[in-house]
């Protein structure tokens, strides 16, 4: 009879975890239907009116377009007049429903100067982007843009550091569900019973659920450089699930749904006491009889056995749904080598939530009765998760990062060293409970039944009735009580190092999440070098870093070195800029190979950034005036320290940047 009892419930919950399964694929496919390959961070690739030109009449729209989609909002171009008006109609589109377009009407009737264009969108791999740029009409004129209003893609302080902690909280909440939920499955099936276990798997859930609702209503101010107040802005809420990133948070919440059913049914199937298989005679009557026991031992496990299968597939498919709203909305669905960066990605955030949460559940367990077995066998788990962290990080690091110098000269890259540093303790940390373990599979602990007994049994031919030795025998069964729960708590000598090796193992991972986020809130690779940090350079009026006297000239010296094996591959560039104010500068640019002798190069790129302002890149437009020589006009609308780059290619795989400050106005 308890074996068709058993069968029945397995029956039933194989009927939830199908439906869960249903669920699970259909939010799957709901977050990777729209991981298509793109390039990393979206660029401005062409304008209309050109960056820079002069144009003899108004034009009746401006035109921008990108090297992949982005998503629009109402501010995301504004056109200002040099005196700093807002001269569009405030409704940005889409030019025939090209995603990587962006249109914005003019009035009519506008003046002749020079007009600022700034726009701010959102990447296909989720990141905001912007800058800004000049044209003017008729001819050149001084511009006073307020500086608010040219506002880059940098987000609101307040709005970035709670936007920052909320998905530092989804990440070790997600870390601590499946990897607490794995390890239930897995290593420790009894852990469903106890208590803390039940609580470490809620908070994970919970926390999950909290954190992301506060993504998703971050999101609009995160994007549009607002403040917090306008997180609680229903329309932003409702153009942020328009956009991939919306979908894959709605898909996030739709699977948490999902996620509290199996964890009903994770307590519920594996929480409950096992039944008891018929116990086996000392000495069995004939070999038909022990047969017999083993197939009634068998039938009474068979349940256990088949709701861990079913319970272990339905948690994966979960973790992995779960594991594609971030991989599906992030760095890895853009760039090289998508249809691999995508599972790549998977695995990497699946086998640290494997880890994470393993660990936070060892911490646990090791207060709670956790079997060295267990102990023992999640060991050996660790070390094929950390396998699979090490392999997948790699191959993430080299897509990201794109060259050796990046991991000094960019964010990303430095991030990314805080982050080895950071794994390479954990590790350390780890070798240290591994050796914590060893002892413990070996250490001779006294069970606890039988301490119980040994205590227990001079009590059980005690009879008195007198109340004050009955209150007296009372607190000394408290005081052995409390006795007993603190030998329990305490363990071994073996498990109390663990749980202490384990404990500091847990903060430290808490750490590589918090640069885990900040990874995925940075470019990849690809951040300009800090400009702080350029050598100075001798030469004529404003050199590097240094002041220019308005109205006068400036001449910056800038060398430069491709790497490559071409004569024109080092050398130096010379940018003069004149007269060093607002409005339109005069602008010549003379490159000279390592000997000194002019020289031309298949690309050359000048532009102009004003970084306290997110202003730029500004580019400018080139005219060839004989072998080494070009000339050109940058717009500079506000005062302050910009910073020029010049960008040399000299072949088709050899190219570099060289940067120099020059300051404008007092």
């Amino acid at each position: 009879m308890a074996t068709r009892r058993g069968t029945h419930v397995v029956t039933g919950a194989r009927r939830r975890l199908g439906a869960l399964l249903a669920v699970l694929v259909a939010a799957l496919g709901l977050v990777l239907g729209g991981a298509t390959a793109a390039s990393a961070h979206a660029t401005l690739e062409g304008t209309d009116p050109e960056r820079g030109s002069v144009v003899a009449t108004a034009p009746a729209a401006v035109t921008l377009t990108f090297s992949e989609g982005v998503s629009l909002s109402a501010d995301s171009v504004r056109v200002l007049d040099p005196q700093g008006n807002a001269v569009d109609d405030g409704r940005p589109e889409h030019v025939d429903g090209r995603s990587a377009t962006a249109r914005v009407a003019l009035r009519s009737g506008l003046a002749n100067g020079t007009y600022t264009v700034a726009w701010r969108a959102v990447s296909e791999d989720s990141h905001p982007v912007g800058g800004a740029f000049t044209f003017s009409v008729g001819a050149p004129s001084d511009t006073s843009v307020n500086a608010a209003a040219v506002q880059g893609a940098e987000a609101d302080g307040a709005v970035a550091f709670a936007y920052g902690t909320a998905r530092t909280v989804a990440y070790a909440a997600f870390a601590l569900l499946a990897g607490a939920a794995a390890f239930v499955v897995v290593v420790w099936p009894g852990g469903a019973a106890v208590r803390g276990v039940q609580r470490l798997l809620m908070t994970g859930w919970v926390a999950l659920l909290l954190s992301t609702v506060a993504v998703l209503m971050l999101r609009g101010p995160y994007e549009r450089g607002t403040g917090l107040g306008q997180s609680f802005d229903l329309s932003l809420v409702r153009a942020t699930l328009d956009e991939r990133i919306g979908t894959a948070l709605a898909a996030r919440l739709l699977l948490l749904a999902a996620a509290g059913v199996f964890l009903s049914l994770l307590v519920g199937q594996l929480g409950v006491p096992r039944p008891t298989p018929p116990a086996e005679a000392e000495e069995p009557e004939d070999e038909e009889e022990a047969e017999l026991r083993r197939l009634e031992r068998a039938a009474a496990e068979r349940p256990q056995r088949d709701a861990r299968l079913g319970l272990g597939l339905a948690g994966l498919v979960l973790a992995l749904a779960l594991t594609a709203t971030w991989v599906g909305a992030d760095h890895s669905s853009v760039g090289i080598q998508v249809p691999l960066a995508l599972p790549t990605a998977a695995l990497h955030l699946l086998a640290m939530a494997g880890w994470l949460g393993g660990l936070a559940v060892l911490a646990v367990g090791l207060r709670h009765g956790l079997p060295a077995t267990a102990v023992d066998r999640f060991s050996k788990l660790a070390f094929w998760l950390v396998a699979a962290l090490a392999v997948t990080g790699v191959y993430q690091s080299w897509r990201g990062l794109g060259s050796w110098s990046a991991l000094v000269d960019t964010e990303y890259g430095r991030l990314l060293l805080v982050k080895v540093g950071c794994v390479a303790a954990m590790l350390g940390v780890a070798w240290i409970s591994r050796a914590w373990t060893a002892r413990l599979r070996t250490s001779d602990e006294t069970p606890a039944a039988a301490v119980d007994a040994e205590e227990a049994a001079p009590r059980n031919d005690t009879r008195d009735d007198d109340p004050e030795r009955a209150a007296q025998l009372a607190r000394q069964r408290a005081l052995r009580e409390r006795a007993r729960g603190e030998r329990t708590a305490a363990g071994s000598p073996a498990r109390a190092g663990l749980r202490r090796s384990v404990v500091v193992e847990t903060a430290v991972a808490v750490l590589v999440l918090v640069v885990t986020t900040m990874l995925t809130n940075s470019p990849p690779g690809r951040v300009a070098q800090a400009v702080a940090d350029a050598p100075a350079t001798a030469g004529t009026g404003a050199g590097a870093g240094a002041s220019a006297v308005p109205g006068r000239t400036a001449e910056l010296k800038l060398p430069y070195d491709t790497g490559g094996r071409t004569a024109n591959a080092k050398g130096t560039a010379v940018v003069t800029v004149d007269p060093v104010a607002t409005g339109p500068n005069a602008v010549t640019l003379k490159l000279t190979d390592s000997a000194g002798q002019p020289t031309d190069v298949p690309e050359l790129e000048l532009a102009f950034t004003l970084p306290d302002r997110d202003l730029g890149p500004l580019p400018v437009t080139l005219q060839a005036q004989g072998t080494g020589s070009w000339t050109g006009t940058a717009q500079l609308p506000l005062n302050g320290v910009w910073v020029v780059s010049v960008t040399v290619r000299s072949s088709d795989i050899d190219q570099v940047t060289a940067t120099q400050q020059l300051k404008v106005g007092p």
